[in-house]
């Protein structure tokens, strides 16, 4: 089974922009999509041509923002969106498919804030998600799919020093949520098989920081324990363009 992730910063521009001819090419069984920026109906209709699949989403209620989409080849057994906190669940940023083995979990995570001005909303995300996840856990394992908002370690963004404390998505805070999810028995697949590889997910539009790769690794997958077996491999997608995103693939072997 592949799974692919991918924030794409805006589903009606991003299929301009040879989304579905990269799509084919990865070949997903389940896609997950993260920042559709659009409404249910304009989700749908951006990804008519998917017709192969069984598409489900989570729009915000916040026109042109945020947003989560699952596209899924195998029929989930149940799809359930957001957490059930009211303070959480109007941002469309979380979609759980439940499977015959395992859940998946469509996340995006909450950005602190040019200022920094909703870490201590995001420090409650993280505590809440995680309480989620373990009550997922449970019952089946969980893979966990999607931008977490966090470069974890200093390799997982190019300048590490100058950014710590500082700019949204590495202060201790946030780098904390997601350590405590990884202490709490949720590995990061990527590190697991690539433990001392430098490679990012997240480049900004400005400084022409892409093209001299200045940047971030903040898209995960992250799993139980009890799957780490059950994966074949983890990479990331750079090659992929069309947002300041690129895709992360994920194959494992698993009964659906």
């Amino acid at each position: 089974m592949i799974i692919i992730s991918w924030n794409v910063n805006g589903i009606r521009a991003i299929i301009k922009k040879g989304f579905f001819e990269n799509i084919n090419k990865m070949k997903p069984d389940i896609l997950c999509i993260q920042e559709t920026k659009a409404q249910d109906n304009e989700v749908l209709k951006a990804l008519s041509p998917m017709s192969n699949y069984n598409v489900y989403i989570n729009s915000a209620t916040k026109k042109g923002y945020s947003g989560t989409a699952i596209l899924s080849k195998i029929k989930p057994i149940a799809i359930t969106n957001d957490m059930g906190i009211e303070e959480h669940d109007n941002e469309g940023r979380l979609i759980c498919a439940e499977y015959l083995n395992f859940f998946l979990v469509n996340v995006y995570v909450p950005n602190s804030g040019q200022q920094l001005e909703r870490l201590s909303y995001r420090k409650q995300w993280d505590i809440d998600f995680l309480t989620y996840i373990k009550t997922l856990e449970k019952l089946k394992p969980v893979i966990i799919a999607g931008d977490f908002n966090v470069a974890h370690q200093p390799m997982d963004l190019k300048n590490d020093k100058a950014n710590y404390n500082k700019t949204a998505g590495y202060t201790q805070t946030e780098i904390d949520g997601i350590s405590h999810m990884i202490n709490n028995g949720f590995v990061d697949s990527f590190r697991h098989l690539h433990p001392n590889q430098v490679a990012y997910t997240y480049w900004s539009y400005r400084f022409n920081a892409r093209a001299l790769n200045t940047g971030w690794r903040i898209d995960y997958f992250l799993m139980s324990k009890s799957l780490l077996k059950n994966i074949k491999s983890v990479e990331i997608l750079s090659q992929y363009y069309g947002s300041d995103h690129c895709p992360i693939h994920l194959s494992v072997e698993l009964q659906n």
